[in-house]
């Protein structure tokens, strides 16, 4: 099962025989003060930077977030769309938790976008798949409800089956629904990887939509976090996971996923590898 994303003019295709899609995580005001105090002044230009860095560094796609405090979302949202469009064609992933803010930024976006996100609950599945299938963009679907964050994966897997139900009620495909099956930190819980990779496999399994995640939860209250992330990443592509919003730029995740796809099979013949090794041998 494929999704397929596309800006004006560049094509994504995230699928479990496609290679790894990393969808940067930068362009996020959250525990960015400095960015976020740029973006509300309407100064873009780190934004801008962040978006060229991501990509030059491998980043196929970019998950924008505009969540400022007291900033008009919706219009910052807009805003930060132009402005990474301006430097870079990479497929978005619209990210906010505020429908006047999705609303908007769909309108304005040329392309078909990833909405990050909807949940479980009812009234979040009503007022947003609607939204997306206007708009034919694709959504995150994260495998928890308004009862929280179940730790038992075949819960987890509830939830999955119930938003893509839901989105085909609403004339959604399964292939345009991607499941995040929920990554927590290891550091507040040891089993919250063994559960979330069992999540993962039984997702697969039984509904085989292609899953997403916040790579860097994994680690989060550690120090040295990057190898812990790659390391997350690695066990996860073996899971059924296609794609996650992770740090491109950081070279020991960008290396960890790259050697995953050659070693699954996803890089015929690791030719992908082999470019990266000569692009950095000539510069």
């Amino acid at each position: 099962m494929e999704t397929t994303l596309h800006s004006r003019t560049k094509t994504v295709v995230i699928g479990p025989e496609q290679p790894f899609v990393m969808i940067g995580e930068r362009i996020n005001p959250t525990g960015r003060k400095k960015l976020g105090a740029e973006m509300a002044a309407g100064d873009f230009a780190r934004v801008r930077r962040d978006a060229e860095t991501q990509v030059a560094a491998g980043a196929q796609m970019l998950d924008v977030n505009a969540g400022v405090p007291t900033a008009d979302e919706a219009e910052l949202l807009v805003n930060t769309i132009r402005a990474v469009s301006e430097v870079t064609d990479a497929p978005l992933c619209i990210d906010s938790s505020v429908f006047e803010a999705l609303q908007a930024a769909l309108a304005a976006y040329k392309g078909k976008a990833l909405v990050n996100s909807v949940t479980g609950e009812d009234e979040r599945l009503e007022k947003i798949l609607p939204l997306v299938k206007k708009y034919d963009a694709a959504v995150i679907g994260m495998a928890n409800d308004e009862t929280g964050i179940s730790m038992d994966p075949e819960f987890r897997l509830a939830i999955a089956e119930k938003i893509v139900r839901r989105a085909q009620d609403h004339g959604i495909p399964a292939q345009d629904v991607i499941i995040d099956p929920l990554a927590l930190t290891v550091a507040a819980d040891p089993t919250a990887v063994k559960i979330t990779l069992q999540t993962m496999r039984m997702i697969r399994e039984h509904l085989g939509v292609n899953m997403v995640c916040g790579a860097g939860n994994i680690s989060f209250g550690l120090p040295e976090r990057p190898p812990i992330t790659a390391a997350y990443l690695a066990m996860a592509m073996t899971c059924g996971l296609t794609c996650a919003i992770t740090d491109a730029t950081d070279p020991i995740i960008r290396q960890a996923v790259r050697a995953s796809d050659v070693l699954l099979g996803h890089d015929e013949y690791a030719a992908n590898w082999i470019a990266e090794f000569r692009r950095k041998k000539s510069g």
